[in-house]
């Protein structure tokens, strides 16, 4: 079981995998932009997006979105999420710094990583234009193959 662990039928949309796709990219490409506060920006986006639209679920949603809240500003969430990146985070921006130099690449603009707790398993995490999302899972069990991976978000501009 992982979090978060509902025990009711929630009833998603039809083709939801297609539908999670689709906002995965707009979302994902909203934040690339500029960085936005999806806990909160994003709540009702989510929700049209990948739910039926009735009342049931709309609580139901409400109740995994609260859960999700109180998880993730918790120490259990999101500061531990941070934290257990914090230095692989800082090795990665380092090792992606020495690759650009040795490489003669000058970055044109601040490149972004969002980390995410868990794998995606609907979507490929491809890097966009100086942004890219990187599990936990990879920064420790895919490193060597994750600089490079990044280098080509630099190159994408």
């Amino acid at each position: 079981m992982k979090f978060p662990y509902i025990t009711s039928n929630i009833e998603f949309r039809e083709d939801f995998e297609m539908h999670y796709r689709e906002l995965w990219n707009v979302v994902s490409k909203r934040i690339a932009e500029h960085p936005i506060n999806f806990l909160e920006d994003e709540k009702n986006i989510i929700y049209q997006g990948l739910f039926a639209q009735d009342q049931n679920t709309l609580n139901e949603y409400n109740e995994i979105y609260r859960s999700f809240i109180v998880w993730w500003r918790s120490m259990a969430g999101g500061f531990s999420v941070e934290r257990s990146v914090d230095e692989i985070g800082q090795q990665i921006y380092a090792d992606l710094a020495s690759l650009l130099i040795e490489k003669g690449i000058q970055p044109q603009k601040e490149f972004i990583i969002s980390y995410i707790y868990d794998e995606c398993l609907l979507v490929e995490l491809e890097p966009s234009s100086y942004y890219a999302i990187v599990s936990i899972r990879d920064c420790f069990m895919n490193y060597k193959g994750l600089i490079p991976k990044l280098q080509q978000s630099i190159l994408l501009s």
